[in-house]
């Protein structure tokens, strides 16, 4: 098994919980993002922060799709903040900016969620 290399702090504001990203989001980093998203419990919506994002490869962009899977069956909104550039556009390419919300900011994404 891969060892994660990411770490995955978890903070509510109101009826969000942000998952703060720091380290590279790959495959064997399942455990510790599903870990921190059982953690964010009954929020209404889960906003991803990318700002401190290393690196993600297509690995990380299949748990992103798992993670996708597990809040639209809880009802929850995925929102995401803090991606460069590069990333952006793997959003757009992978056409998960149609079903995460991304924003520019904490601020805009909690606003989106309704926790502002």
């Amino acid at each position: 098994m891969t060892e994660a290399t990411a770490v995955f702090d978890v903070r509510r504001q109101g009826p969000a919980g942000v998952v703060d990203i720091r380290g590279n989001v790959t495959a064997g980093s399942e455990e510790v993002l599903m870990t921190a998203y059982d953690s964010a419990g009954d929020a209404k919506a889960i906003v991803l922060n990318f700002s401190d994002l290393s690196y993600m490869n297509s690995g990380g962009i299949g748990l992103l799709v798992t993670l996708l899977v597990r809040a639209n069956r809880n009802s929850q909104q995925l929102l995401a903040y803090g991606l460069s550039d590069h990333y952006r556009q793997i959003f757009e390419l992978t056409r998960l900016d149609e079903a995460v919300g991304i924003h520019d900011s904490e601020q805009a994404a909690l606003r989106a969620a309704g926790a502002m």
